[in-house]
């Protein structure tokens, strides 16, 4: 593995701050995480899913991040850098908002500025993948400058789209 930089843990845009989790972000994150309509997530496992999201910032040295909009101060998701089904050396870009928060340009603003935190680490590709039945998220990352590589089927997920970017 190639030696990379930390990631910026805390960004800023126009209209949000992405920021490191905080054991206050349990109940919002419980809360987006059942808008999913999947399974029901209770708040001690959401707290569960900080403790684990932060170990992972530890070992892979970049995050997914909460983004709260800087006027209101809220929680409306978040988005950042993980594993995920990629690797360390060319990760993937994840985001995910609440639906009030959808159609506004709040991820692709959100994933964009995780995009120059990306370049910064000195990586030289990311992934993404998405349900191919997300037009919405598929229309974020083409915005970015994202372009499918192919599509794979996954127990529970369906048809998942690959798209891929490389950087700077």
């Amino acid at each position: 593995m190639a030696a990379y930089e930390t990631m910026a843990f805390h960004l800023e845009t126009e209209r949000l701050v992405l920021r490191p989790w905080a054991e206050s972000d349990a109940d919002a994150f419980c809360a987006l995480l059942n808008e999913r309509d999947t399974e029901t997530f209770t708040v001690e496992r959401a707290r569960a899913g900080i403790v684990k999201l932060l170990a992972e910032t530890e070992s892979t040295g970049f995050a997914l991040l909460p983004i709260q909009r800087r006027e209101e101060g809220d929680f409306i998701g978040y988005c950042g850098l993980i594993v995920g089904r990629a690797s360390v050396d060319e990760p993937e870009i994840a985001y995910e908002l609440f639906r009030h928060a959808h159609g506004k340009g709040y991820a692709t603003e959100a994933a964009r500025a995780v995009l120059g935190a990306a370049v910064a680490t000195g990586r030289k590709r990311l992934w993404s993948t998405v349900g191919s039945w997300n037009g919405p998220s598929l229309r974020v990352l083409e915005k970015l400058g994202f372009t499918r590589d192919h599509v794979s089927q996954e127990e529970g997920a369906g048809e998942v789209v690959w798209l891929t970017r490389s950087l700077p």
